[in-house]
């Protein structure tokens, strides 16, 4: 049964659920056996180290670069299309956010992808601080801390009534963008050989790269038959956790791409766990600890949807189309995890050693 039959049958919501329920399949079985955790690498870099924590997010950013590009010159996808590179952009809400995300990460002890991943193999003190960053990215999105958000993101937008486009406010050609991937790839390869990385790993890292060109394109085959708009999109996490908890909450909530998303990154990262014998029920060690988990998941909330998108979704999904914000955000994100790094946890270690 090709597209077009496959919305007829089920309508154009479901079909959307379900190609995020694909999505989110694909990259929770990636993400689980990759240990890919952009938290991971921020620390390992900040502590001087160039290890198989950086390699693994390296390889899984270059191969989504590549994947992408790839996807569009293969006129699979067109990031024009796409909603982020669609409606403007916030530079304050990037260079905010991403800081909040960056810090918030850190004290979790994981971006909110690596908390839906670890939560699905056990990890209480993911379920709780999955469930805090769920809440307070619906309470920015719509709720009480809204007006706050509004007013950080509103000091600075970008021009045009669009986001930016990096590639073409360069003036590269599209394939540069297919270049760029593959000679991070080629770094990212060479930093996994020096750290002895199997091969296993870095497929599944790749995979990750691939669970987003993924989304990408199927939503824009819905959006080339679909009778209503539909957005173009890929895997991200600070909105779609709201969309999902609201659709839970909510009996008059709709099926969307994020409404299928979540739960199938929780399904691919359960099933995946569960081959491996790596399913673990784990707590908090304790207070300290998850009174840091929870203001972190809080920030995370606020910040990532303050950013435009979460640790994968600007950092990964936006990226990967070179969306201006995102590219943005994504380096505040690293400056601050690092900076948290350097002062709550280093500190914290050196005491404790």
């Amino acid at each position: 049964m090709d597209l077009v039959g496959i919305v007829e049958r089920i309508g154009e919501s479901p079909t959307a659920a379900l190609f995020g329920l694909i999505t989110g399949i694909v990259f929770g079985i990636a993400a689980q056996r990759s240990r890919f955790c952009l938290r991971a690498a921020t620390v390992e870099f900040a502590r001087g180290q160039m290890g198989d924590k950086v390699s693994v997010w390296l390889l899984t950013f270059s191969t989504a670069l590549v994947w992408v590009q790839g996807a569009q010159l293969l006129g699979l996808m067109e990031s024009a299309d796409a909603r982020m590179m669609a409606v403007p952009g916030s530079w304050s809400g990037a260079v905010v956010g991403g800081l909040m995300f960056g810090a918030g990460m850190v004290l979790a002890r994981g971006c909110s992808g690596r908390l839906l991943v670890l939560a699905a193999t056990g990890n209480l003190r993911s379920v709780v601080s999955g469930l805090i960053f769920a809440v307070v990215a619906q309470m920015s999105l719509s709720g009480i801390l809204s007006p706050m958000r509004d007013g950080i993101a509103s000091m600075w937008i970008t021009e045009g009534g669009r986001n930016m486009d990096l590639l073409a406010t360069v003036g590269l050609p599209q394939y540069a963008g297919l270049i760029l991937g593959l000679s991070i790839a080629v770094l990212a390869l060479i930093l996994s050989k020096r750290n002895q990385i199997g091969a296993s790993r870095l497929i599944f890292a790749s995979g990750v790269g691939f669970a987003v060109a993924l989304g990408w394109v199927l939503t824009y085959s819905l959006s080339m038959v679909a009778f209503d708009p539909v957005q173009i999109e890929s895997a991200t996490f600070t909105g779609p956790s709201a969309h999902t908890l609201m659709f839970f909450l909510d009996r008059n909530a709709i099926l969307e791409f994020d409404v299928g998303l979540v739960p199938g990154v929780f399904i691919g990262a359960m099933i995946a766990a569960s081959l491996a014998g790596e399913m673990k029920f784990q707590a908090f060690d304790g207070p300290v600890t998850m009174r840091k988990a929870m203001i972190g998941a809080a920030l995370m909330g606020f910040g990532g949807m303050l950013a435009g998108g979460c640790a994968i979704g600007a950092g990964v999904t936006g990226g990967s189309i070179f969306v201006g914000t995102a590219w943005a955000a994504l380096f505040f994100m690293w400056i601050g995890a690092m900076v948290t790094d350097f002062l709550v946890d280093q500190p914290g270690e050196a005491v404790t050693a």
